[in-house]
């Protein structure tokens, strides 16, 4: 089933669905984690992937407890955007050998994440709060803040040492 299909009809199938675009997201992101975790060699870089797959391992269950509040079983559906950027990534990490150029590289591939991540969960939000959801809407907060604490994290880990490294 693709994004745009005649099985969304209402504001609520999109948003089901959509929630369940993220929840793919986030399963892959933590599958692909402890490779870039083993990639970096900046130790700050290495230490944030981790705690980010700590935090995905948590948003993983809160979006679990949204699919529970609504009422909709808790199942992804193929989300070839996420697959693409991480196979980017992948991709990028592997034609690397300059280890500086590699961190950068990888902060790079995790920022294209996150910010994949901040659209679907700050879209998930609006529609959660039209359809009279604010309970869902809080807790993808939640997830929302989180994403975006992390995307700020690697800018200032690009910024002010990783990018200068590989420069």
């Amino acid at each position: 089933m693709g994004f745009f299909t005649k099985d969304i009809k209402t504001l609520d199938d999109l948003f089901v669905h959509t929630l369940r675009d993220i929840y793919y997201a986030e399963q892959q992101i933590a599958k692909n984690l402890p490779d870039m975790v083993e990639k970096a060699t900046d130790q700050s870089l290495k230490n944030g992937f981790e705690t980010h797959l700590a935090e995905t391992k948590d948003q993983i269950v809160r979006l679990e407890k949204v699919f529970q509040m609504h009422g909709v079983e808790a199942k992804g559906v193929n989300c070839p955007a996420i697959d693409g950027i991480l196979k980017e990534a992948s991709e990028v990490a592997g034609d690397v050998d300059d280890k500086s150029v590699l961190d950068a590289a990888l902060i790079a591939a995790a920022q294209a994440v996150e910010h994949y991540e901040i659209t679907r969960y700050g879209t998930l939000i609006a529609w959660a709060n039209m359809l009279g959801r604010n309970d869902c809407a809080s807790v993808l907060q939640q997830n929302l803040d989180e994403e975006k604490t992390t995307d700020s994290k690697l800018n200032t880990m690009a910024l002010k040492s990783v990018n200068r490294k590989a420069a």
